[in-house]
């Protein structure tokens, strides 16, 4: 039995939770989300509390069972607290500020950089070296800060770009210099 699959999820007051076949619709204080789940897995709801049940033992079976609850889960975190990654840009001159809606990049190319967020995702720049994605999915929160991410990602010698708050970034030794006979 997986480990995760098998604890339910408990369901805070103030959120409502729908389960029609194998559609999964979560209602909170934040917003609405839902999920399909996968034609191997049953849900049953009692009380505050969902619990997901695999109807077989195959591999793909125990795989989707802790995946499934998971998903469910996200989606009660989601619409109760919501979830953000924050983002930082090292290297002289980078810098992210907002126009309207959208997010503008000065990361080192020969033009600025703009990103529109997709709906449902909030996008804040606190200091011109900082950003962070707000949302209540949270695998388009962990998109929008990858894709933002990907326009700049880190290099190793210097550490330039955008990297995650936690992100650490492997450093390399620099080009050595060359002795001996010119």
């Amino acid at each position: 039995m997986s480990r995760v699959g098998r604890l339910p999820v408990t369901v805070p007051a103030g959120v409502e939770v729908n389960i029609k076949d194998h559609l999964v619709e979560v209602k909170g204080p934040k917003g609405k989300l839902s999920c399909e789940v996968h034609q191997e897995m049953q849900l049953s709801q009692e009380d505050n509390k969902v619990f997901v049940i695999r109807s077989s033992d195959e591999k793909q079976s125990r795989a989707l069972h802790g995946l499934t609850r998971t998903q469910i889960q996200n989606m009660v975190d989601g619409v109760v607290k919501g979830f953000s990654k924050s983002l930082d840009l090292v290297g002289v001159g980078y810098r992210a500020a907002m126009q309207g809606k959208k997010l503008v990049l000065t990361v080192g190319y020969t033009h600025p950089v703009e990103i529109e967020p997709e709906e449902g995702i909030e996008i804040e720049v606190p200091a011109a070296s900082k950003i962070i994605v707000k949302g209540i999915d949270k695998e388009k929160v962990g998109a929008v800060a990858a894709q933002i991410r990907s326009i700049r990602e880190p290099e190793p010698y210097k550490g330039k770009g955008i990297k995650y708050e936690n992100e650490v970034i492997r450093r390399k030794a620099g080009k050595a210099g060359i002795k001996g006979k010119i």
